[in-house]
C-alpha cells in the first residue's frame, strides 16, 4: 500500500477559548494534532522514522494514555463503549484525534474518537476529557443520522466531570463538528443557568503524516505539549486575577464513562 493511502493525518491549526460571563476573557494559540486511524498504528510505527507506537521516540502514542489507560488495545475499548450506547460498529474504522507524546510527555485536555460503521459512515463520537488533577472522563454520544461527507453535525450532553475550577458543575455542552477531512472544525459551547459561559473552537488544515509534516511540527512547535500545560495554568491565573469565582473540586464521577443513548427511530408512516 503506498504511503499516500494512509488515512491518518496531522492537522496544523489553532485553539481558541472565549469566556463570556461574568466578564470577557479570550485567548488563542497555534497547535497541531494527529488523527490516528487505529488500524494503522502498526504501519505508522514501521514507516515513520520519528514516530513510534508504545515505545519511545520524538513523537509517540502509548495505549495507556487513552481509553481505559491500562495499556490495552484502544479500538476494542471504543467498540465496546459504542455497543453499550446502542451502536454496533461492525468492524468499522475508529479514528483518534489527539496530541501525541512529544519527547515522552503529553497532556490532552480533549481527545476526540470518531467511530465509523462497517460502510464507513460516522456512527458515534467519544469525547475524552482530562483535567490537570490527573482525572479523565469520557462522553459517548451516538449520531442520530450519519453526516454526508464533511457535513457539520450537532451533539449535546450535560456536564458530568470537573475540568475548570472557574466553571460550575451545573452546566451543559453543545458541540458542532465536521468529520475530519481536509479541514478540522470543532465548536464547543458551554452554558450555565444564566446563559452561555464559554465558547471554544479547534480548527486546522490537514496534511499527510510523513517525515516532512512531522519535521515541520517539530520545527514550529518544539515544546507544544509542555506549552499547553503552562498555558492552562497561566490562563487560570489570569481568570483568578480578574475575580473569577472558584469552585471546589467534587468527587469524580462514579463511572468513568457517560453513555448517551441514541434517540429511538420513528416508525415509518
Amino acid at each position: 500500500m503506498p504511503a499516500s493511502a494512509l488515512r491518518s493525518r496531522i492537522y496544523f491549526g489553532r485553539v481558541m477559548h472565549k469566556r463570556l460571563r461574568p466578564f470577557r476573557h479570550r485567548f488563542a494559540y497555534r497547535v497541531y494534532a494527529f488523527l490516528f486511524d487505529l488500524d494503522e498504528l502498526g504501519r505508522l510505527d514501521r514507516e515513520l522514522p520519528l514516530f513510534s507506537h508504545n515505545r519511545a521516540n520524538l513523537f509517540s502514542l502509548r495505549d495507556r494514555d487513552h481509553g481505559p489507560r491500562d495499556g490495552s488495545a484502544l479500538k476494542p475499548w471504543a467498540e465496546r463503549l459504542c455497543a453499550e450506547a446502542g451502536v454496533e460498529l461492525g468492524g468499522g474504522r475508529v479514528e483518534l484525534l489527539c496530541l501525541p507524546r512529544l519527547f515522552g510527555y503529553v497532556f490532552n485536555p480533549l481527545s476526540l474518537w470518531f467511530c465509523h460503521g462497517a460502510e464507513g459512515e460516522l456512527r458515534a463520537v467519544i469525547y475524552e476529557v482530562r483535567n490537570t488533577f490527573g482525572q479523565q472522563h469520557s462522553y459517548v454520544i451516538p449520531l442520530t443520522a450519519p453526516p454526508a461527507g464533511e457535513e457539520a453535525f450537532d451533539q449535546a450532553c450535560d456536564k458530568g466531570f470537573y475540568v475548570s475550577p472557574f466553571i460550575p458543575m451545573a452546566a451543559s455542552y453543545r458541540f458542532r463538528l465536521r468529520p475530519p477531512g481536509r479541514r478540522l472544525a470543532v465548536l464547543i459551547r458551554q452554558a450555565v443557568k444564566e446563559g452561555e459561559i464559554l465558547l471554544a473552537t479547534w480548527s486546522g488544515r490537514g496534511a499527510r503524516l510523513g517525515l516532512g509534516s512531522l519535521s515541520r511540527a517539530l520545527l514550529l512547535y518544539p515544546l507544544l505539549t509542555f506549552k499547553i500545560v503552562l498555558a492552562i495554568h497561566w490562563q487560570a491565573l489570569w481568570l483568578w486575577a480578574k475575580g473569577a469565582r472558584y469552585h471546589r473540586r467534587p468527587q469524580p464521577p462514579r463511572e468513568p464513562v457517560s453513555l448517551e443513548m441514541p434517540a429511538p427511530r420513528l416508525p415509518a408512516e
